[in-house]
């Protein structure tokens, strides 16, 4: 039934100036819609991300993650914008110059500028 559906992220930003100056400047997304209150972003390969306006959140996990080829590269890129990536020694999570490696596939998480976690992955 939704197979042949897509999937959009809904994200909370408090701030919309703020949260599009991040999307669009540090990771190069595209803005296709802007109304009071909300945003819509899109990637060249058909995610979209909308955002819309409201007071601070907390969620503590992953809530968007952007397949990419190569993890190490766009971890290297974005630190080049300015972005910190979380570093973690949990059970289960180790990263390593910021990039955990669970066998065939490698991912690094950063906060937008809402505090959203927001992760990168790629498959060997």
């Amino acid at each position: 039934m939704l197979l042949n559906s897509t999937i959009v992220a809904t994200l909370p930003a408090t701030d919309l100036n703020r949260a599009k100056q991040f999307y669009t400047d540090k990771l190069g997304l595209h803005v296709t819609e802007e109304s009071d209150g909300m945003l819509m972003l899109h990637t060249e390969r058909g995610s979209d991300i909308y955002l819309y306006k409201r007071e601070p959140t907390k969620a503590d996990h992953t809530v968007v993650a952007f397949s990419v080829n190569d993890v190490e590269k766009e971890v290297k890129e974005l630190k080049s914008k300015g972005i910190k990536f979380e570093e973690y020694d949990i059970p289960g999570i180790k990263t390593v110059n910021s990039i955990a490696d669970w066998g065939n596939e490698r991912m690094a998480w950063f906060k937008d500028s809402e505090g959203n976690i927001l992760g990168l992955s790629d498959h060997n």
